[in-house]
C-alpha cells in the first residue's frame, strides 16, 4: 500500500502516515519482521528512487525534473 491507501484505510491524514511509518519500522524489529519500502518511480522517464532514505513521497524527478511520480509503497514481511 502507499501512504494514500494507508491514510484512507486508517482514517488519518496522509501526512500523519509518514510519522507512523517510522514507529512501525521500529516496532517490527521487535517482532522479527521488517518494513519493506518499494521505492517510488517517475512515470515520465522511469527513474527509480532506490537510494532514497526518506519515507515521504518525492517531489520531483532528479533526472527529468517532472513531478508525475508513483508514490513509494510499504509492506510488512
Amino acid at each position: 500500500m502507499d501512504a494514500r491507501d494507508l491514510s484512507q484505510e486508517l482514517g488519518i491524514q496522509e501526512k500523519e502516515v509518514y510519522t507512523h511509518l517510522h514507529h512501525v519500522a521500529r516496532s517490527m524489529k521487535a517482532k522479527k519482521k521488517k518494513l519493506i519500502i518499494l521505492p517510488g518511480q517517475c512515470l515520465q522517464c522511469g527513474y527509480i528512487f532506490e537510494d532514497r532514505k526518506r519515507l515521504t513521497r518525492p517531489g520531483r524527478c532528479p533526472q527529468c525534473k517532472r513531478s508525475h511520480l508513483q508514490s513509494p509503497r510499504y509492506q510488512i514481511r
